[in-house]
């Protein structure tokens, strides 16, 4: 077991869809390695604060053994740039919205946009699954999970450095 404390955020905007996913593949993940970070999650917007994540969030995390039923929607707080040491943003528009909520107090490279950890698909935002047909939950599970798992690599081999 590492003995650093890495602590990551995964933001989307109302953190029922896709940060939940990240949020749930990424402790399962960090569980299964008895690692000592800290994984969290939560939205830009206020719209479903204190809900579970979407049911077919759930389905599809249920689908490959992960359960997320407990976690609950929460907005970000501009404490979190204090409490988190990177936070992911899942699309373009909510990293543009953290980056300028933090202004200049944001340190370098602390948000950063999910899917730039893995060279393939850097740049690119996780398409938001709320607005196509209940499929589209599969297909973006499979983004979060390819980008979940560079972004475990990355700060794993940064936590066995240290």
């Amino acid at each position: 077991m590492y003995l650093h404390t890495m602590r990551i955020l995964f933001v989307c905007l109302g953190n029922i869809c896709r940060s939940p996913i990240a949020d749930g593949w990424m402790r399962h993940k960090v569980a299964t390695e008895s690692l000592n970070w800290i994984i969290d999650s939560a939205g830009t917007e206020s719209y479903h604060i204190g809900e579970a994540p979407h049911p077919q969030s759930q389905r599809v995390c249920r689908d490959h053994g992960l359960d997320i039923s407990g976690l609950r929607a929460r907005q970000f707080q501009r404490s979190d740039f204090e409490q988190f040491d990177v936070i992911y943003a899942m699309s373009s528009d909510v990293l543009n919205e953290l980056i300028e909520l933090g202004g200049s107090s944001l340190k370098k490279g602390q948000v950063r946009l999910f899917l730039d950890e893995d060279p393939q698909t850097q740049g690119q935002s996780v398409t938001d699954p709320w607005y196509g047909p209940p499929e589209g939950y599969d297909a973006v599970f499979e983004v979060i999970a390819q980008g979940a798992q560079a972004i475990f690599q990355t700060w794993l081999f940064a936590d066995k450095a240290r």
